[in-house]
């Protein structure tokens, strides 16, 4: 998926999405050593599993998305994560709709 798809980068997350076909939408997460200690990591693995259950509209369907931590926020709160990714997104993709 890296290497055949599409990316947007923030300045803490890297997301890279290829297009699959069908209905199904799969989401990876990863955070690996530099974005800090174990603890760290899994929260932040936390907040993007919960930012994408609210936001699965960003997601089309059909679509395999890796959402990558390259840097813990200072302030890693669901709403800073949703304010960082949520227009890197539309801005790379598009709107979606929101039935």
């Amino acid at each position: 998926m890296v290497r055949k798809g599409e990316r947007v980068s923030t300045a803490h997350f890297a997301v890279y999405r290829d297009a699959r076909g069908g209905k199904r939408r799969q989401i990876g997460v990863s955070a690996g050593k530099r974005a800090g200690k174990s603890v760290t990591r899994n929260r932040m693995k936390r907040l993007l599993r919960e930012f994408y259950r609210l936001n699965k509209e960003a997601f089309p369907q059909g679509t395999r998305t890796a959402i990558v931590v390259r840097k813990t926020p200072e302030n890693p709160v669901l709403d800073a994560v949703r304010k960082e990714l949520l227009p890197a997104l539309v801005k790379r993709w598009g709107e979606w709709d929101k039935a």
